[in-house]
This record gives structure tokens, sequence and C-alpha cells, in this order.
């Protein structure tokens, strides 16, 4: 029998508030840290403020007093938890270098979890946002040669490639082609949920990253890189956000957060390298068992259903971070010409050309180079050639490839 957080005895929660000093960790050295560790930071970072901002929203939707003040005790431990996951990114750590971090969590993340994912539509949404990262990944890369003279591959690791995915000048889209079909949630495989809520979580972290320090850079085109592509991650969390069930209620979605929580701990807990942040994992897991606990409670108590009923007998398997080179390459080769289309994915050629995504690409690109072009090419401009790594050969796309 694997883990299951409903049979495990967790830390209650009158014993999970921490002191200031608890929270004010000691963050990891960036010139030692291991790639990894660097993203499961951001990713936990973005799974406690996606269950923090949930939280609220249930709560602004609630009108009985005591289910609030349980979701404002629960919140609470949230919010230090949080704080001790993103404490842990040091200043020493420019905005450009932690951003290089968060797209390589969206590249490694989201290729784990569309290899592994068991429903063949939530999949091939997947990999669509995939190779959309991928090739913000590469921009930031070349900006960050072109501004710092730095290799994106000191903090990557090598352990992810750098080079163009689907250019982001073909991603902006209609919003009407960003909405996808939901799961749903009488069917719905216990993992896909998993899934969509990760990625979901990872992709709004992003999206409020750059819309917070997006206009930080002084260089115009680096704020003008933020910009644009700070709409791309817009458009990828109304894509994840989309795929749930609306139609679940509030407390099986406050359960549902949590117990998300719990796998991503227990998951990465199994991972990670570091012993003192495999602690503060370890620590977390346990507050999160407590909170499906009450979770569970408020479930039997306002729906009469038992957790039991709408989980599984145990945790899925872990979500890992470990390079995906061969499978984000196949997706390359096999769909750099896909275009949405509603609720679908279509060909480029199939995209009629007075399609409403086609016209907002014309709208909003119209006016000169647009940025993630100007950065390859100032880029190309400056160093002679664009910034890649790429460790397992040539392009996979012949039209992408390095110019001989």
């Amino acid at each position: 029998m694997g883990f299951n957080p409903l049979a495990e005895r967790g830390i209650p929660l009158d014993r999970q508030l921490r002191h200031w000093s608890d929270l004010n960790v000691t963050p990891y050295n960036p010139r030692e840290v291991d790639p990894y560790t660097r993203t499961r930071i951001i990713t936990l970072n973005g799974i406690e403020v996606e269950s923090i901002l949930h939280s609220h929203q249930f709560a602004r939707h609630s009108d009985h007093l005591p289910t609030k003040q349980l979701l404002a005790m629960i919140r609470r431990t949230e919010q230090q938890q949080q704080k001790a996951v993103n404490w842990l990114i040091p200043g020493d750590e420019s905005t450009l270098e932690v951003t290089i971090g968060y797209e390589q969590v969206a590249v490694d993340l989201t290729a784990y979890v569309a290899r592994t994912e068991p429903d063949p539509y939530v999949r091939q949404s997947f990999e669509f946002g995939l190779l959309e990262d991928f090739d913000h990944l590469y921009r930031y890369a070349n900006l960050l040669d072109l501004l710092d003279g730095k290799k994106a591959e000191t903090i990557t690791g090598r352990l992810t490639e750098i080079m163009p995915g689907r250019p982001t000048l073909v991603e902006h889209r209609h919003p009407h082609d960003d909405v996808r079909a939901h799961y749903d949630k009488h069917t719905v495989d216990p993992l896909t949920r998993l899934h969509v809520l990760t990625i979901m979580a990872a992709e709004q972290q992003t999206m409020n990253f750059y819309m917070t320090i997006g206009n930080r850079p002084i260089e115009a085109i680096a704020r003008s890189l933020y910009l644009e592509i700070a709409e791309i991650e817009e458009q990828h969390v109304t894509q994840y956000e989309s795929l749930l069930d609306p139609l679940e209620s509030w407390c099986q979605m406050e359960l549902f957060h949590h117990y998300t929580e719990c796998w991503l701990y227990w998951s990465f807990l199994q991972q990670e390298s570091d012993a003192r942040i495999k602690a503060l994992w370890d620590l977390h897991l346990h507050m999160e068992i407590e909170h499906v606990r009450l979770a569970a409670e408020m479930l039997r108590r306002h729906e009469g259903i038992e957790a039991a009923e709408i989980l599984p007998q145990e945790l899925p398997d872990p979500v890992r971070f470990e390079p995906n080179k061969a499978f984000v390459r196949s997706v390359l080769a096999e769909q750099i010409d896909l275009r949405a289309a509603g609720t679908q994915y279509v060909c480029d050629n199939e995209l009629p050309a007075d399609s409403p995504s086609r016209d907002y690409q014309r709208h909003v690109n119209a006016g000169g180079l647009i940025p993630s072009e100007a950065v390859i090419a100032a880029t190309v401009a400056k160093r002679g050639r664009d910034y890649r790594s790429q460790t397992d050969g040539p392009h996979p796309v012949e039209s992408l490839r390095e110019a001989a």
C-alpha cells in the first residue's frame, strides 16, 4: 500500500504556527544549488499561493462563520508555508536568473505531466503549452546573454535544452481560443485533476511573477519582453483553469487543493538532495496532512460526502523533476505548427486567414519587430549568433536550426 494522506497523522492545526525566525530561512547558494532544487522551490511556492488564493475566494462566497474561521486559520499556516518556501530564493540571484528557473519549471514540469497524463485531450493541452514555455526559456536565455553576458545553462545545469520552440509571435491568440473543454468530475482520473491543478498553479505563479517584476528592468528591451511573455502566461492560466470542472463544489475544491499539496510535498521529499530543504518539505507535508483531514471534515459536515469517496486510496506515483529532452524534441518535431481554434487544436494551414486569432496577432504584432524577436536580433547583432544549449544534436525542426 502506498501513501494515503487520509490514513496518516499530521501536525495539529494549533501547533502549526511558527516564529518569524523559523520563516526567515537561510536561502540556497545560487552557485551551488541543484537546478531541480530551485525548480521544486518555485513549484511549491506556486501551489501554496494557489491554495491561499482559492481559500480567499471560498471565504468570500461563504456566509457560514465557523467555515470562514477555519479557512482563515488554515490559510494563515499556508501563508507561513509560502513565506518559508519563497524565502529560500536568495537576493543575490537576479530577477532574470530567477526567471530562467521559472521557465525551466514550465518546461520540465509540464513535460513530465504530459508524459504521464492519462487523458488524451488534457495531454494535448499540456503539450501545446509546453512548446510555448520552451520558446520563452530560449527568449529569456538570450536576454540574459545579451544584457549580462551570462549563460542560462549555468542555471539550468544543461538538464533542459535551450533552443526555439513555437515562436512567441504566433502564440498570441484571441481570448476565445484559449478556453478549453473541461474534464467531468464524475469520471476524471484523479491523476488528471492533480496534473491540472499543479500546472495551473505553476503557470499562475509565473503570470503573477511577471505581472509584478516585469517593470523592474531598466533596459527597454527587457521590459518589453516581460510585457509580451506575461500576456502569454495569462493565456496559459486561462487554458489550464478551463480544464477544471466548474461543478466541483467549494468544499471539494478545498480538499483537492490540500491533497495536491500533499502529493507535491511527498513527491519532492523523495527527490530532494538538500537535507535542510528536505526537512522543510517533510514539515510541510505533515501540516498538509492535517489540512486534508480538516477539509475532509468540512466536506462531510456540509455535503455528507466522505473524502474517501472522491479521493484515490493512495497518492499516485510521485511527480518528478528530471530531464525530458527526448520527449520535448518529439513534441517539437510533431506539433510545432499546431494552433488553437476554439476548444480544439488544428495545424496552422487549417486555421482560416480570417480566424479570430490571426486577426488578434495582426493587431498586437503591428508596429515593427515584436519584443521576442527583437531580443534574438539584438543578441545576434552583438554576439554573431543566438544563444542555445543544444546537448542532444541539431534542432528537430529544420527551419529552426542555426544558420550554417
